[in-house]
């Protein structure tokens, strides 16, 4: 479907949008998953003693909210929309890890952010982008895509495929600055680079390898064979890890994790991990704690 037949079918009541009087090209998805997030402090969330003591969280994959809209299946590791648990607000500066599929020519209507790092990984399918700035994009697998909302944007994201459904994790990360000028940018990685050892995918500097954010934080992706151990050096003293399983089982410093579990630890300077299953694939962000 393309982009005119694709608003036309919003406009014409399909369920998913509901257009605005204002304007055609202004719509809005009747769902609460673009909804603002409420505002967190520090103290937002509340380890228990156990957690505290070994200094990490882990969140099974079957323990995440999920929502079924029919065409957007979304499971979230954080409090999000209409999941909301006190346990889950945040991970240090990273606020929102949804695993989102969405249905053969559907997607997301025109709809706003401000203040928030947002970084969009395909995993299966195509996804097309376009907001406010004038940007329109095609992202697949292999791409990383980044916005600085900043003072504010307006976007949208849909399958751009008929036949398959789009596959993507979506992360929103608090920025270090305020009221920044809003920026888009996505690249193409090669993804070779990142069999049986870890590819920096973001950081914090502009001439680093990957895309770049308004915050202290260092993303990267792994594909292991099993059995396969790495080391990884936390890059800023006081940042933690959080560690996504995409795809098979790894093992970091003795806690066993599977497909689609995160694990969170803090107050470490290394970490180990190893893969105890075949084609496992991590996401691995190395965050900064202090949420001001």
């Amino acid at each position: 479907m393309n982009r005119q037949n694709f608003i036309k079918k919003g406009l014409l009541g399909s369920g998913i949008f509901a257009a605005s009087a204002a304007s055609a090209r202004i719509m809005k998805n009747d769902i609460d998953e673009i909804e603002p997030l409420e505002a967190l402090d520090a103290d937002a969330v509340h380890y228990d003693s156990d957690q505290l003591e070994n200094h990490s969280v882990l969140h099974k994959a079957t323990s995440r909210g999920h929502a079924n809209h029919g065409w957007l299946q979304s499971n979230h590791t954080f409090s999000f929309a209409n999941y909301h648990n006190p346990e889950r607000m945040h991970f240090g500066v990273l606020r929102v890890l949804n695993d989102d599929i969405v249905a053969a020519g559907r997607g997301f209507g025109l709809h706003p952010h401000d203040n928030m790092e947002i970084i969009s990984i395909p995993l299966e399918g195509d996804l097309e982008h376009e907001d406010s700035m004038g940007n329109q994009a095609i992202i697949r697998k292999g791409d990383i895509q980044v916005m600085s909302a900043g003072t504010g944007i307006m976007h949208s994201e849909y399958n751009k495929n008929n036949d398959q459904a789009v596959k993507f994790l979506q992360i929103w990360v608090y920025p270090n600055k305020r009221n920044v000028a809003p920026r888009y940018d996505q690249i193409t990685l090669d993804r070779s680079q990142r069999h049986n050892k870890l590819q920096q995918i973001l950081s914090p500097d502009p001439s680093d390898e990957g895309v770049w954010i308004h915050q202290d934080a260092w993303f990267h992706m792994g594909h292991f064979d099993n059995g396969i151990s790495t080391n990884y050096n936390i890059k800023q003293a006081g940042n933690g890890v959080y560690i996504f399983v995409i795809s098979g089982s790894i093992n970091v410093e003795g806690q066993e994790l599977e497909t689609r579990d995160g694990f969170g630890i803090w107050d470490v300077s290394e970490i180990k991990l190893t893969a105890t299953s075949a084609d496992t694939e991590i996401l691995l962000m190395d965050l900064n704690m202090i949420l001001n």
